[in-house]
């Protein structure tokens, strides 16, 4: 379904423990406004999400933070030309809460609503940043559940490289800070932690660091972890020195992968995207390597790598103006894994 331009996209996101709203003009290419509320308050006393009370406060937030991004951005809800939402993956009833607020905002305005799928959202996510990459492009992709290496070769096609066999990186963040006694959520906890540990204290194994390919494998590490906890002191600082180790783990053999991707693909162009894409050491050690390595690392802004209603918002309005609107969630299936050793 292609529409005239110019053209107001309005952007939902509830697939978890986020509520985000964002209005994007599709004729100009930049965000008019975004807004996110943030459950974490509300869940750190359960130690993890509580998806019943999750889905009931994305009931609360989404009438008030759409009317406050209309605001900021200065437009009426009658200018609104399209309205997406989260299609998955995530929480069935979170998803629920913006899938009817989408398409009943949609059907009183006579336009159309338009499902994103979580994941494309992150993907492209970074084509919201100032410094923009061009197609086509390798990304990597971090968020909650998911660690895949793909490259993007234009809106809709996309083609799996890698992924992680068991845990993903966020997973094992959080895994990780649930041992050292962490609160939740855990993976900026630990991060923030392992700022104060000592580099070399401890020696973590680098899962699949040396396996050829671009998969990915976590779970181990938490078990890792777990040993070396067992027998060191309970102090702050050993926590620290046991969060930095394991930050250095994963870091490592994220880089390693998108340096291989990069030298497999030859292209020269890396996105990251994804929650742990906000992580420094993560972000310090990619733009090192690819200086060394010749290749250019872009990220969207830290508030756009957790889930927002600003990437929702783009995708739509990519897949609008590319006339893929029809059946999104459906079209971000990637292609079969390309056989890199013979196309090197």
């Amino acid at each position: 379904m292609a529409l005239e331009f110019p053209m107001l996209v309005l952007g939902i996101e509830t697939s978890c423990d986020e509520t985000g709203v964002a209005l994007y003009d599709a004729a100009a290419g930049r965000l008019l406004a975004h807004a996110v509320h943030s459950q974490v308050d509300m869940h750190e006393a359960y130690g993890g999400v509580v998806p019943e009370l999750a889905s009931r406060d994305h009931v609360r937030r989404l009438v008030p933070l759409a009317r406050h991004v209309l605001a900021q951005a200065e437009r009426d809800v009658r200018d609104v030309a399209a309205v997406a939402y989260t299609e998955g993956p995530g929480l069935a009833g979170a998803l629920l809460v913006g899938a009817s607020f989408g398409h009943a905002l949609a059907a009183a305005l006579g336009v159309p609503a338009v499902g994103i799928h979580h994941l494309e959202g992150h993907l492209l996510s970074p084509l919201l940043s100032a410094g923009r990459p061009g197609f086509p492009f390798v990304a990597l992709l971090v968020s909650g559940g998911h660690t895949q290496l793909m490259r993007v070769d234009a809106v809709g096609r996309y083609t799996l490289l890698g992924e992680t066999q068991d845990d993903a990186a966020g997973e094992a963040f959080d895994k990780t800070a649930t041992l050292l006694g962490l609160g939740y959520p855990g993976g900026p906890a630990l991060a923030a932690l392992a700022e104060r540990g000592r580099p070399g204290r401890h020696r973590l194994p680098r899962p699949m660091i040396a396996s050829g390919d671009l998969e990915f494998s976590f779970s181990g590490l938490k078990t890792a972890v777990a040993t070396l906890a067992r027998g060191a002191p309970a102090d702050e600082q050993s926590r620290a020195d046991l969060a930095r180790a394991f930050e250095d783990a994963v870091v490592e053999v994220l880089v390693a992968k998108c340096a291989l991707a990069m030298e497999r693909t030859g292209l020269t162009q890396l996105v990251v995207a994804g929650g742990v894409g906000a992580n420094r050491r993560l972000r310090a050690t990619l733009d090192a390597r690819g200086r060394q390595s010749g290749f250019d690392v872009l990220y969207p802004e830290p508030a756009l790598c957790t889930d927002n209603g600003a990437m929702i918002a783009l995708a739509a309005a990519l897949r609008l103006q590319s006339g893929l609107a029809r059946d999104a969630t459906l079209a971000f299936t990637v292609r079969p894994r390309w056989d890199l050793a013979a196309a090197g």
